[in-house]
């Protein structure tokens, strides 16, 4: 058997892997992640057919498997049952306490398919990862919120939170209808339409003191999160250069692409970043702070005026 056998045989059982994840799976979607053409897919999937899997197909819409065809459990490799150790490690500290909770129980399913020495190489692995997040990603009074949240957006029905943002001393009340989630800079984050402020707004998960399920659909079509995230990147910025350091350049790396990293060079004063920042006065400025005194600011003047008030400020309290 050649080789190329051997990938289209490993890649037609992968797509009916695939099938039977989803209710709905297009042709374009199969020959993205197999890297072929879509003539390629059609003719895997005519081979599928032939094989005797009830494949239904509606142009334009995809392919669907027949409703309560499903083949026995597939075998694990070893790899892939490693992955499910860092998966379910990442899954009990990045998401909150009920949908660990779920992700545990389907953990002892996925281990059950798994033979014996796939389970000792994930037993072996097990004690012997650990992750520690940053910070804490949920309000601990809070621990299904997740869990809600993703009802809500599969469902389509508000939910109610108590919220504590930072412009406001005492946690306010709100109904939002989720749009999506997702994780970043160290947080997990909603983006929402709320019906307080009459507008879309970002909540962090571990600002809310309260949530919960109400009856009330959604009221409004939102599209997808990535087409706000889009309209987000869209907004109006500010240019910024810094001139940091060359000893502390290498630490903010990893950090900068937070706040509109565009570009660097090096010249012989230091490395020059250049920004396109969202939040110049808030976001941008308290980072900034975090090594100026191993910095410059460039340009504009306005974020020197921002950061010059904010250390006024700071030194107006620490002198009482």
């Amino acid at each position: 058997m050649g080789m190329d056998t051997v990938k289209r045989f490993d890649r037609i059982v992968a797509i009916l892997i695939q099938l039977q994840s989803k209710k709905i799976v297009k042709a374009q979607e199969l020959a993205d992640r197999f890297e072929v053409s879509l003539r390629t897919i059609y003719r895997d999937i005519r081979t599928l057919e032939a094989s005797g899997v009830p494949i239904a197909s509606e142009a334009g819409i995809g392919y669907s498997i027949m409703e309560g065809y499903r083949l026995p459990p597939v075998m694990f490799t070893r790899e892939e049952a490693g992955s499910f150790v860092a998966a379910e490690k990442l899954m009990q500290k990045f998401t909150d306490k009920s949908l660990g909770a779920y992700y545990e129980s389907a953990m002892f399913k996925l281990k059950s398919v798994l033979r014996g020495r796939e389970k000792d190489w994930v037993e072996a692995l097990e004690n012997q990862v650990s992750i520690v997040p940053g910070q804490e990603l949920f309000n601990k009074e809070v621990p299904d919120a997740l869990e809600i949240l993703f009802e809500s957006i599969a469902e389509r029905k508000q939910v109610f939170l108590r919220y504590e943002s930072l412009r406001e001393e005492d946690p306010s009340e709100r109904k939002i209808e989720p749009v999506g989630l997702f994780h970043e800079n160290g947080y997990w984050y909603i983006l929402g339409y709320c019906h307080l402020r009459m507008d879309y707004r970002h909540f962090r998960t571990d600002r809310i003191h309260r949530i919960k399920r109400t009856h009330e659909p959604f009221a409004l079509e939102h599209g997808t999160l990535d087409e706000h995230r889009e309209k987000r990147e869209n907004v109006q910025k500010t240019k910024v250069r810094i001139l940091v350091d060359k000893t502390v350049a290498k630490y903010i790396r990893n950090g900068r692409k937070y706040y509109g990293f565009v570009s660097e060079k090096n010249t012989d004063q230091g490395v020059e970043m250049t920004f396109m920042s969202m939040d110049m006065n808030n976001g941008f400025a308290r980072w900034y702070l975090m090594f100026a005194d191993y910095a410059t600011i460039l340009e504009p003047e306005a974020l020197k005026q921002r950061v010059s008030d904010i250390l006024q400020k700071s030194q107006e309290k620490l002198l009482g």
